[in-house]
């Protein structure tokens, strides 16, 4: 599996300069892993960061590794996004992850030829979200909630973002491009907190979360993988609009009609591709 799918849900960040950590994010059970050379890395660290990045991308456990591995890249104005993209040239990393991504211009630095995962985290970025979505390489929008808040000055998480998180789903879904992540959960052992908001932004239109810790990331995967109702309420639409052979049917109560039955075929495809949790 790629990260370019919609059936990647859970990203897993891991300090670049924690390479003792590297082993234990692919084992998570993250769909993604995404070694961050940004935030969690002081500024003192980035060039060790670096090397343990690219130490461990030469190990036989990184080859052998079915886990894709994003990079996460300091912001273009660093100062090190240079040295960083020089690091991130290889095959096999899957994609970049671009912080305060606000330019068009941004991502096409960051790309060269790279799928690309902006982070939309500042209001100069969110007013560009639809140029955004739409660059080259872009395959989904990462929502930076905590940054975004303190950038805007918002005090909450909830009906105070609403219209931002419901306008990066638009934008995503105009551009063609994957519906995009949210962002991480910062209460590591609160695990009702961590379901909650993966189950939100699910219904608000995001097919995944950013995790910061593994024992998030079992959540995450079980709140966007169809449940057994779901997948329950996928066979009888699609054995109803079968049976009926392209005539009008109703099913408890309500006609069937198409956006139904692409609702009930993608829900039977995501349990099938990822398989028993």
């Amino acid at each position: 599996m790629t990260t370019a799918s919609p059936f990647v849900h859970s990203y897993l960040f891991v300090p670049a300069n924690r390479p003792e950590r590297f082993s234990k994010a692919i084992q998570s059970g993250a769909n993604a892993v995404i070694i961050d050379l940004e935030d969690s890395v002081g500024a003192q660290d980035k060039s060790e960061g670096r090397n343990s990045l690219t130490n461990w991308l030469d190990s036989a456990e990184a080859r052998e590794s079915a886990v894709p591995i994003l990079v996460k890249v300091n912001c273009v104005n660093s100062g090190c996004f240079g040295e960083d993209l020089r690091a991130c040239r290889r095959p096999d990393v899957a994609g970049l992850v671009l912080p305060k991504a606000e330019r068009v211009d941004d991502i096409a630095s960051a790309s060269a030829g790279a799928p690309v995962y902006p982070l939309v985290e500042t209001a100069l970025g969110f007013s560009r979200v639809n140029d955004l979505a739409r660059a080259p390489r872009v395959q989904r929008l990462l929502f930076g909630a905590i940054d975004f808040k303190h950038d805007m000055g918002i005090d909450g998480d909830r009906d105070e973002l609403l219209f931002f998180r419901s306008q990066v789903v638009l934008a995503s879904k105009i551009a063609g491009i994957l519906s995009p992540v949210d962002g991480v959960t910062t209460e590591i052992d609160d695990l009702e907190k961590i379901a909650d908001d993966a189950a939100y932004t699910k219904r608000l239109g995001f097919g995944g979360k950013l995790c910061i810790h593994p024992n998030q990331v079992p959540i995450v995967n079980r709140t966007f993988v169809p449940s057994a109702d779901e997948l329950k309420w996928a066979n009888r639409i699609l054995a109803a609009a079968e049976a009926s052979r392209g005539g009008a049917v109703a099913l408890d109560g309500r006609l069937i009609d198409r956006p139904m039955v692409l609702t009930a075929k993608r829900i039977i495809e995501d349990s099938r591709r990822r398989g028993p949790m």
